[in-house]
């Protein structure tokens, strides 16, 4: 294991690293491990190391091979003295300027593994390490679930370097700070801290990397393990980071005294601290008309609502206060329902269970077709299952409004929450009526109230919306004109607090 090696530093002598290292990789086959003698007889031995597409070939070929080849070697000092031939091809034999020296065994395999070529020369405990990285990449793609009518069609990618690259680019600022670590004890997988040095809180930065240094795991493949890793509660079904693959509102967020985690083979970044209220926010609200976008904001969060609240609220009046529908309208309901075999609430369940299989499976698809498989298997079932006698039409309306009210959510890890959330809804409106529908929403409500990301209530800024002066809630609910957002949120360090 590669940790086993740190501390440890190369040997002087080149034949003992290249057993270790041609030790400690004979099996895999795509590893190359070369020794040559560019000065010809009397020279020093030159051995590097790479894996075979995890480097740049071409960048090897013109940088260093060449380089080595064609310098002088003529007058050499004597085998005592090799140190200064190290000095002269650091500095002289690499035709880049991204190298770099290492005299620990950890760094150097580290280096292998992630595509870099250390180089070792005869007689020097140290190696030169080439930035040679070329491994295989989708490049800068363009969005897929944070789709947007107006504003950057660029999203993030599976190279980290490429997303600190992306927020560089927005944020042209030498206070932005990038912070890079390793997370996994195998797979060493490289994670980038991203803020503003003057203003994030620093409270908050140590207690991100306090959270960080605290992962002791085999290896880390996703954004998403670090997520659970450094969530509050792992008991509530409600996000508690926030999850983006848009390189623009990474940047916003980090204008906002947030902190954005890069972690390398993931295309979405986490960003922490998070409210409830950041989840309702896209990036297109703020290059489009603030009425505009006011009301569309007011529409997600009646959405959201409706997503948890209306198979309950329809289970309690159908079930314990069938006196509040209309007469007319009692009537028709109740002879649909005569031919359902099933009570309402297991009408309600299979029908949304087969809804949320078709959503599934529209996902797991290629984009081309999940769209229309999700579209008309949804016409198809409900259709048939109404005809058939299995569900009553009313049902397949709550079904189907419950699905449209969750996909106008911004955030698909709150809509994963939501869905959760409705079923308890359910249960209790099913049971109770409205009494046990009263019950569930404040038993969600007081949840979501106790719930902090990063010592951040959650439900700010409708809850203690008074520590920031109440300037919060003008970017909660609706969406006030760009010239009145004179303060950053709460998460800023208030001596930054002003942005215009």
């Amino acid at each position: 294991m590669v940790q086993d090696y740190k501390g440890q530093k190369p040997s002087r002598n080149i034949d003992d690293n290249i057993e270790l290292i041609d030790g400690l990789f004979s099996d895999s086959q795509d590893f190359i491990g070369r020794e040559f003698k560019p000065g010809g007889e009397g020279a020093p031995r030159i051995y590097m190391a790479y894996f075979d597409a995890m480097t740049n070939r071409e960048a090897m070929d013109l940088s260093v091979i060449r380089r080595l080849f064609d310098m002088d070697w003529s007058e050499l000092p004597p085998e005592e003295k090799w140190e200064s031939i190290y000095e002269t091809f650091r500095d002289r034999g690499i035709a880049t300027t991204d190298i770099s020296e290492s005299d620990d065994m950890f760094d150097i395999l580290y280096f292998i593994h992630a595509g870099d070529t250390p180089i070792f020369i005869d007689g020097c405990d140290k190696c030169v390490v080439v930035a040679t990285r070329g491994f295989p990449n989708r490049g800068v793609q363009s969005t897929e679930l944070e789709v947007v009518v107006q504003g950057s069609r660029e999203a993030f990618s599976e190279v980290m370097r490429f997303n600190t690259a992306l927020i560089r680019r927005r944020i042209r600022d030498n206070n932005l700070i990038v912070k890079q670590s390793k997370l996994g004890i195998r797979s060493l997988t490289d994670i980038a801290l991203v803020y503003m040095k003057d203003i994030a809180r620093p409270e908050v930065v140590a207690e991100v990397e306090r959270r960080l240094e605290a992962i002791e795991v085999d290896g880390i493949l996703d954004s998403g393990s670090v997520e659970q890793f450094i969530e509050e509660s792992w008991t509530s079904p409600f996000p508690q980071v926030q999850l983006t693959e848009r390189p623009d509102k990474a940047a916003s967020s980090i204008l906002e005294g947030r902190i954005a985690i890069i972690i390398d083979n993931s295309p979405f970044v986490i960003i922490v601290p998070v409210t409830m209220n950041s989840f309702f926010q896209a990036s297109e609200d703020y290059y489009s008309r603030w009425q505009v976008m006011s009301i569309t904001r007011f529409l997600r969060f009646i959405g959201a609502f409706m997503a948890i609240a209306l198979p309950g609220l329809y289970m309690a009046i159908a079930l314990f206060h069938p006196s509040m529908i209309p007469l007319l309208m009692v009537s028709r309901l109740a002879e649909a329902s005569q031919a359902v075999p099933f009570p309402a609430v297991l009408e309600f369940i299979l029908l949304d269970a087969a809804f949320e299989l078709l959503r599934e499976a529209g996902i797991r698809l290629k984009s081309a077709s999940g769209g229309t498989i999700g579209i008309v298997g949804g016409l198809i079932i409900g259709q048939a299952a109404v005809e058939a006698g299995l569900v009553s039409p009313i049902v397949v309306i709550i079904v189907a409004l419950t699905g449209i009210c969750s996909f106008a959510i911004p955030s698909v890890s709150l809509v994963y929450g939501f869905r959760l959330v409705k079923y308890f809804v359910l249960a209790f409106s099913a049971v109770l009526g409205f009494f046990g529908f009263t019950i569930a929403m404040l038993a969600v409500l007081v949840h979501l109230a106790g719930l902090r990301s990063f010592g951040f209530p959650y439900l700010m800024p409708f809850a203690a919306s008074e520590m920031n002066k109440y300037e919060d809630l003008k970017d909660s609910l609706f969406r006030f004109p760009l010239f009145s957002l004179k303060k950053r949120p709460f998460f800023a360090n208030q001596k930054q607090a002003e942005r215009m």
